[in-house]
């Protein structure tokens, strides 16, 4: 289905990026503005698009209230992890270990690791368990031999959807990235499980199809990365209509230089330093020069490749815009973003009488994971493995307005947002396949946005305002194919010999 549009006096206006143009960074040439052309006519209409969808029910519509007597389960809450053996999943299973009493693991679902999959069956005995393909079945079941409480193992897509469905999980974990979250989250909606939401994609590509299946069946989708979940923790308890704006933090990125004033916390079993002077980020001129161990050096966080990519590019902040939307319904006029580079306040709400609230703590994605699986409860965690924050010790915190001509990317995720539809899961694509391209040294760092522009301004003329999931799955695979196409495009800047 086309875009429909209708009158302006029947529906809001979509205001795209008129300026992220050909003189939007001085190192790189876009080709024209992202705008969303009228179907009909192949024009715009003085810079604005009308769009007559109506936006999917938010998952927490402005506040967080928890039901009465939702607990259906006796003991350790039962829970299933998708992608056991990435990051999300290897923290969320420390924080199984280190409370028995409160969780236990019931299915895991892992891709190709199978030693360290194998080791985490013998340590927290799950009932069932899914491998990447049949071909791994077979070394699984060696790695296991001598175990005497073995998984059943269910190879593929469907061995996920399995596990993400388990009869006995209250709550799902979803980890993995990309669109291949999306299905099996779905298979846990529909059979009545919460969503612990660490996979960007189900709601940025899949929120028109997702949101409205979660209110049908009565689920709650709890987000697990460390912005949303200080958002969700900040609206714990406000009145109806009391959410104003919504304020999200961003690092700044991997291209920083700093001093570090106080000694290392080790946290996570790596080290991370929180307090520096000397910032400064580097010049626009240089981003041409980024390499791909230039963008992998994040000052805060440690995380995989993909996602610390998106924030030296700051798409993860883009990202984060739309399923901020999605997640509490707030208009993209209403969200705003500020750099904050001590990671240590993670976003922010403004309520209606102009108080903000903050959510603070060290840059540890363990105490937002832990907050889906224990919500609306609190669980008192250890002072030696949860270091508390200390203030005093802190000194200052910064803050200052995001550079959009550095980094457009925001202003394309803006742009994509008030398309809604198909064009963000489409933007989401396109950039996880631009950044893949660029770890493998196939394309520049600039050429990460136009990419992104190119794929979405190809986008236009097929958007789908309220798409199936068969739908939303296709334009995610048609985006990866047309971003991976435009590496050999004269329009991209070469890859230095």
């Amino acid at each position: 289905m086309a875009l429909n549009l209708s009158s302006p006096s029947d529906v809001k206006s979509l205001f795209f990026t008129d300026s992220f143009n050909s003189n939007t960074l001085i190192t790189a040439k876009f080709p024209g503005s992202f705008a969303l052309k009228r179907k009909d006519r192949g024009s715009t209409v003085g810079g604005r698009v009308y769009c007559s969808a109506q936006a999917p029910p938010p998952a927490w519509p402005g506040r967080a209230v928890p039901e009465a007597s939702r607990k259906t389960w006796e003991g350790p809450k039962p829970i299933s992890i998708v992608g056991s053996t990435g990051s999300i999943g290897t923290q969320t299973l420390d924080i199984v270990a280190e409370n028995p009493d409160k969780f236990k693991v019931v299915a895991l679902a892992a891709g190709s690791n199978i030693t360290l999959l194998a080791d985490q069956i013998k340590r927290f005995k799950p009932q069932l368990v899914s491998v990447k393909n049949e071909s791994l079945v077979a070394e699984l079941e060696e790695a296991l031999n001598g175990v005497e409480q073995k998984p059943e193992i269910i190879p593929g897509e469907q061995g996920i959807i399995e596990v993400a469905r388990h009869p006995d999980a209250v709550t799902v974990v979803t980890g993995i990235v990309g669109c291949a979250g999306l299905k099996p989250t779905v298979a846990a909606i529909e059979a009545g499980k919460d969503i612990a939401l660490a996979n960007k994609e189900t709601l940025i590509a899949g929120g028109p199809f997702v949101l409205p299946l979660a209110k049908k069946h009565n689920i709650k989708i709890l987000p697990a990365d460390s912005e949303h979940s200080a958002i969700f923790q900040c609206i714990q308890g406000l009145p109806e209509g009391a959410l104003r704006k919504i304020i999200l933090t961003a690092s700044g990125g991997s291209f920083r230089l700093k001093t570090f004033l106080f000694s290392e916390r080790d946290i996570q079993h790596s080290k991370l330093s929180y307090v520096c002077l000397n910032l400064r980020d580097w010049p626009v001129e240089k981003l041409k020069d980024v390499k791909v161990a230039d963008a992998l050096k994040h000052p805060n966080w440690s995380m995989g490749k993909k996602i610390t990519v998106d924030s030296a590019t700051l798409f993860n902040k883009g990202l984060e815009v739309i399923e901020a939307h999605y997640l509490f319904g707030a208009d993209y006029d209403d969200i705003d973003i500020v750099i904050h580079a001590q990671s240590i306040i993670h976003s922010m709400i403004e309520t209606q009488d102009s108080s903000v609230l903050a959510q603070l703590g060290w840059p540890d994605m363990r105490l937002p994971i832990l907050y889906t699986l224990s919500w609306p409860d609190r669980v008192q965690c250890s002072e030696v493995t949860w270091p508390r924050l200390d203030l005093c010790k802190l000194g200052s915190l910064t803050f200052k307005a995001p550079d959009n001509v550095k980094y457009p990317s925001m202003n394309l995720a803006y742009a994509a947002g008030r398309a809604g539809g198909t064009m963000t899961g489409v933007l989401s694509a396109a950039n996880e396949k631009a950044v893949e391209l660029f770890i493998d040294e196939k394309i520049t760092y600039l050429n990460i946005f136009k990419v992104v522009e190119l794929t979405c301004e190809k986008h236009q003329n097929e958007l789908v305002t309220s798409p199936s999931l068969e739908e939303i799955v296709h334009y995610d695979q048609w985006a990866r194919k047309f971003a991976a196409s435009l590496q050999s495009s004269s329009v991209l800047t070469p890859v230095p010999a």
